[in-house]
């Protein structure tokens, strides 16, 4: 209310300056042609001194051409206020400009405007923003908030059995952090989010100083998956634990801009985001999630921005559901599985490998992701379909010499190429 109250008293000072600006020029017109009359008058007695030899001709001809650019300077006023020498053009006129002046400026305070809105000052939003990071939910209170869904596919029996067999195996024998990486992996297969949490950070946990930022990264990555997109404190803390170990992890990074969103601070997202995009490899999986949201972002952050020229990539897509796809199975996995028969974990690893290959074969994928199939298919010893796979990479990732490098590596060591 107070607002309206102020913009109408503005309103109201407009329009009586606009209509005292009027009355001025009708007020000018009025002494102009007085002005005229007077001159003219003048030129008459000019005339009747010439006659009488009171003035010599070279005095009344200055005199004269004196006189006749003050008539002109006068008619010049005169016909500038013609419009308001009547009161009604003077009542028109001031109606037309205060509605011209004040109503555009209401109509374009409705479009650009936020009316109702308390100003926001930057002060006040940092603050406000740092109030949210800290009364923020835990990870607990947010996962009890996210609904239940069912699978879009039912699991294989045999897998979900093997999975338990492996996670009971674990509870006996808990030692070993790489049983617990493929626990968190298999888990997540299963979209069982927080059970995959859990075994990550028991694979943490074990590892101690080991822990690299790519296992943070992948414990922030189930934390938020859990959360249902929501960056709690607890994945937080997995973000900053992977940043301290790489500070430029692109993945970490994305998350971070995902957080600072959340909570208020898009100039932070798109300062974050904008450098990834200029900086980070063109196949990183954030990209196009990254530049699906920038224009929003920017229009928040109150920065220009223009997209980076497109660059085709060959890796998946993108976040699906909104998170970082976790590692296929590698030797050191295989070899992790605890106290399950030769029979069992071959079942298990060939099962990953399998939704591994199907979504390389459908979406496409990282380098990493295409050596770690070839890795896993050679400890498998089913070298023929290591090949093929090798073969296929190979067309993918044509003339990209760092992945093709990547890609030999892991050949190599299935013992299909020298």
């Amino acid at each position: 209310m107070t607002f309206w109250t102020i913009t109408a008293l503005l309103s109201l000072i407009v329009a009586a300056a606009l209509l005292l600006t009027l009355l001025r020029y009708r007020g000018e017109g009025s002494s102009a042609a007085h002005d005229m009359q007077v001159y003219r008058d003048q030129l008459q007695e000019l005339d009747r001194d010439l006659a009488r030899g009171v003035l010599a001709p070279e005095e009344a001809e200055r005199a004269r051409t004196e006189i006749s650019r003050r008539i002109l300077e006068a008619d010049r006023k005169a016909r500038r206020t013609s419009f308001a020498r009547t009161g009604t053009g003077t009542g028109v006129a001031a109606a037309l400009m205060t509605v011209v002046v004040v109503g555009g400026a209401f109509a374009l305070y409705r479009q650009l405007g936020a009316p109702g809105y308390p100003d926001l000052p930057m002060a006040s939003r940092i603050a406000a923003s740092k109030e949210s990071m800290e009364s923020r939910p835990a990870q607990a209170v947010a996962e009890a908030q996210v609904p239940s869904t069912p699978p879009v596919q039912e699991p294989d029996p045999a897998y979900v059995k093997l999975v338990e067999r492996l996670r009971s195996t674990l509870s006996e024998k808990s030692g070993d952090p790489r049983g617990f990486d493929l626990l968190a992996r298999s888990e997540s297969i299963l979209g069982r989010y927080v059970d995959a949490h859990r075994a990550k950070a028991r694979a943490i946990a074990l590892k101690a100083d080991a822990a690299n930022a790519e296992d943070y990264v992948q414990l922030a990555d189930l934390l938020i998956m859990a959360a249902g997109g929501y960056v709690s404190p607890e994945a937080e803390k997995a973000l900053r634990a992977a940043l301290a170990r790489d500070a430029e992890n692109g993945v970490a990074l994305y998350y971070s801009g995902i957080m600072f969103l959340q909570n208020g601070r898009p100039d932070l997202s798109f300062r974050i985001w904008r450098k990834l995009l200029a900086d980070g490899p063109q196949e990183a999986s954030y990209r196009e999630a990254i530049l699906a949201q920038m224009p929003e972002v920017a229009q928040l952050a109150g920065e220009r921005y223009s997209p980076p020229s497109k660059v085709a990539s060959s890796g998946p897509a993108p976040f699906a559901n909104g998170a970082v796809t976790l590692p296929g199975p590698d030797a050191a996995a295989v070899a992790a599985a605890g106290e399950m028969s030769d029979e069992d974990r071959n079942q298990m690893i060939r099962g990953m490998v399998d939704r591994l290959s199907n979504r390389l074969a459908t979406e496409g994928g990282t380098p990493a992701e295409w050596a770690r199939l070839i890795g896993a298919l050679g400890v498998l010893g089913d070298t023929d379909r290591a090949r093929a796979i090798w073969d296929e990479a190979r067309t993918v990732f044509a003339g990209k010499h760092e992945a093709l490098a990547q890609l030999r590596q892991a050949a190599e060591r299935a013992g299909i190429v020298e």
